[in-house]
């Protein structure tokens, strides 16, 4: 935690050339910030470029990976992390390589603390790949919140300036998802804290 606040990490999904995402995040960051209980860092995955191969390790359940030096401020900014927003585009009903390879460069790093999803795509609203996240992350022992935040047809959503055009939806979901991952990053923040999570 960062004094009395929860650190949270919206974390940029998509890397691909001319993405979206970072539109999406500013959004949410600032319904985070307004929020109150959260001390807020969007973390993007195209500053890191992540390996998509894994390397050999021993047949250990959870090993800790070796990982390039380029990722060391990922993994600080993951480790400190009480709860993170994944933002995700859908890629033909799921998510994107970057974001699965990312997850899995790690594991101590999920374990014990809230994840909550923001999903964009032209139909679904990134619902699909939420979805399946939920699954992933929840062999990796984080808590994803129910509520999540969903932008179907977002190119019709945004305006050239980053704001929405019909707010009042987008920022109710928003408030109710924050409001469970303080709730439950707290809970988790405290329970790491006075029992560590034997991942």
């Amino acid at each position: 935690m960062s004094g009395d606040k929860l650190n949270l990490v919206v974390l940029v999904g998509s890397v691909r050339e001319g993405r979206f995402g970072p539109v999406v995040a500013d959004w949410f960051a600032g319904r985070a910030a307004e929020h109150g209980a959260f001390a807020v860092e969007v973390v993007d995955l195209a500053e890191y470029d992540v390996p998509v191969s894994l390397p050999a390790t021993p047949p250990a359940m959870h090993p800790e990976l070796p990982r390039p030096e380029r990722m060391a401020g990922l993994t600080a900014r993951l480790a400190a992390a009480d709860a993170v927003v994944v933002l995700t585009p859908d890629y033909n009903r799921s998510f994107p390589a970057s974001l699965k390879a990312a997850v899995d460069w790690y594991h101590r790093e999920w374990a014990a603390k809230a994840v909550g999803f923001v999903g964009y795509s032209g139909a679904s609203g990134g619902v699909l790949a939420i979805e399946q996240l939920r699954q992933v992350f929840g062999e990796l022992n984080a808590h994803a919140v129910r509520e999540y935040v969903s932008f179907p047809r977002f190119y019709e959503l945004f305006a050239a300036d980053g704001t929405l055009h019909a707010p009042d939806g987008p920022e109710a979901a928003a408030k109710a998802m924050l409001d469970q991952l303080a709730w439950w990053g707290s809970v988790l923040h405290d329970a790491r804290r006075d029992r560590p999570f034997a991942a």
